[in-house]
């Protein structure tokens, strides 16, 4: 293994062939991700997840090699040539395969190549499909009844083979299990060559597409109808095929299309930075996460006002956020100017939800209020009841409702509000997402404020209509029907996971 610095200090590069595993970002290993973040050239197949790349560094340069029906793909001798001459130029080059490099990827080749041009390579091991596919099922590989072995076989020989080829009559006599990679236009040869062996008809087969991704499907089939059973389902690449007695597994046991959201397309709306605590955890209850940012949040074009109050902190008796982004821009900028939290001295800090006192306790302050209801109006109130008198400086977005500044005035409070961030419209939605918007391909859209609701609405317009909308809060939802567009859920707790509640929930109904 070559040392983690190599990338950036070897005086010639060193090729990185690294599994990207079956389709889940989330199976790639420490190491690969580790080199896809040193590398400065990656050439990766386009069955490997694109979500991998956000390991790569911004000034890495990308390449796809291709996918078949879309573009031109690249040769082998491409690939090797691009290789050697990036690792010959001292840059690092990751190979990303999916499934693991050295099992149907065409690694040979391509060490060889790398071999005989003196290129310093690793092999960094993935995990294959087939392993993959059969976890993802809920099918077992080996059994001590049934299987006690497993082979990997290809569907795909090549035409130039050298040597043997395929003997049927041995894989029929297999005491285990098979799996068939590329395995689907050929599956009238080997499953015909399996039977002709002796392997009995009534065999069964499963297969798998798109193995661990968001649309996975599996289907359960016998040896003497897998072959009509793929051509009438006009069945596309990629699948595993799994070939034995373990294949007819009880379906219960398929615990990846069990979750509760399986199946579900789910657009996300916040702004870039903020998309984790929906995508995650989304994620992890089986939907396809996608995003279209419908606002973007900025620092303040002018911090003028925002200094001159940390300068006179003291001048205050509350600091009251209305939001986590107020929180870091406002703290962020007490420590660009020279100072740190001793300037909030004896300042008692309010925050309007868990997720504004969550940003708060990644910076060592606790919040001395939040609400029970976690909005304007319920901050407010809490506020109001020892507001007379008492000075209090709000931390708020370049737009939004003035109920807070308003009510605290009312109760006699001496309020003061500064800008610290900036929040702007999204103007151009992403083709894809209109694409399928347009299709009915999303079955539902998160709207986390009234000004995303906004621009959702002149982002898509009367397309919003072909989605289901998740709202976040009954202020959100009141925008959303005022724009023409009722929710389908609302969320009682008005926060981020309250919203994955709703969306459950009416899931479940």
């Amino acid at each position: 293994m070559v040392t983690p610095d190599a990338l950036s200090s070897a005086a010639v590069g060193v090729v990185y062939l690294v599994g990207a595993g079956p389709g889940d970002p989330g199976l790639i290993t420490v190491r690969g991700r580790d080199c896809l973040h040193r590398a400065d050239v990656v050439l990766y197949d386009y069955l490997s997840n694109p979500q991998l790349l956000s390991h790569c560094r911004s000034t890495a340069e990308l390449h796809c090699l291709g996918q078949h029906g879309r573009g031109r793909l690249w040769s082998q001798a491409e690939i090797n040539a691009h290789m050697i001459a990036a690792a010959g130029q001292g840059r690092g080059v990751v190979r990303l395969k999916c499934g693991d490099p050295t099992v149907f990827a065409r690694a040979a080749e391509e060490i060889d190549a790398l071999v005989a041009a003196g290129i310093p390579f690793e092999i960094v091991p993935g995990i294959t499909a087939a392993f993959a596919s059969a976890s993802y099922a809920g099918i077992p590989l080996t059994q001590k009844d049934h299987a006690s072995a497993v082979a990997l076989v290809t569907g795909q020989e090549s035409p130039g083979k050298q040597g043997e080829t395929l003997d049927y009559s041995a894989l029929a006599r297999f005491p285990g299990t098979l799996c068939f990679y590329m395995g689907v236009t050929s599956a009238r040869e080997w499953s015909r060559g399996l039977m002709a062996g002796g392997r009995q008809s009534t065999t069964p087969v499963a297969l798998i597409r798109r193995c661990s991704f968001p649309d996975q499907q599996v289907w359960q089939t016998t040896l003497g109808e897998v072959a009509t059973f793929i051509e009438g389902l006009k069945l596309r690449p990629p699948v595993i095929i799994i070939v034995g007695e373990v294949a007819a597994s009880s379906r219960t046991w398929s615990w990846f299309e069990q979750r509760p959201l399986f199946g579900q397309r789910i657009l996300v709306t916040r702004p870039a930075h903020q998309i984790e605590d929906l995508r995650g955890p989304l994620s992890e209850l089986g939907a396809e996460v996608l995003h279209q940012p419908a606002i973007e949040i900025t620092p303040t074009i002018n911090w003028a006002p925002v200094d001159q109050a940390i300068e006179r902190l003291t001048d205050f008796d509350w600091l009251v956020f209305s939001s986590s982004n107020g929180v870091h821009h406002f703290l962020a900028r007490i420590w660009s100017k020279g100072h740190d939290l001793r300037s909030l001295g004896s300042l008692k800090i309010a925050a309007i939800g868990p997720g504004t006192a969550a940003e708060l306790a990644r910076h060592s302050l606790r919040a001395d209020l939040i609400p029970d209801e976690f909005r304007a109006e319920s901050l407010a109130a809490s506020l109001a009841t020892t507001a007379q008198g008492k000075r209090f400086l709000l931390l708020r977005a370049s737009r939004g409702r003035e109920v807070l500044a308003e009510e605290l005035t009312a109760a006699g409070g001496i309020v003061e509000q500064v800008v610290v961030y900036d929040s702007h419209d999204i103007t151009h939605a992403s083709a894809e997402i209109t694409s399928l918007l347009q299709a009915g391909k999303i079955n539902w859209i998160t709207v986390t404020s009234s000004a995303i609701a906004r621009s959702l609405h002149s982002l898509f317009g009367d397309d919003l209509r072909l989605a289901k909308l998740a709202s976040i809060s009954p202020i959100t939802t009141s925008t959303l029907r005022d724009l023409g567009h009722e929710p389908a859920a609302e969320a009682t707790s008005f926060t981020m996971p309250g919203l994955i509640d709703a969306i459950r929930g009416h899931n479940i109904h």
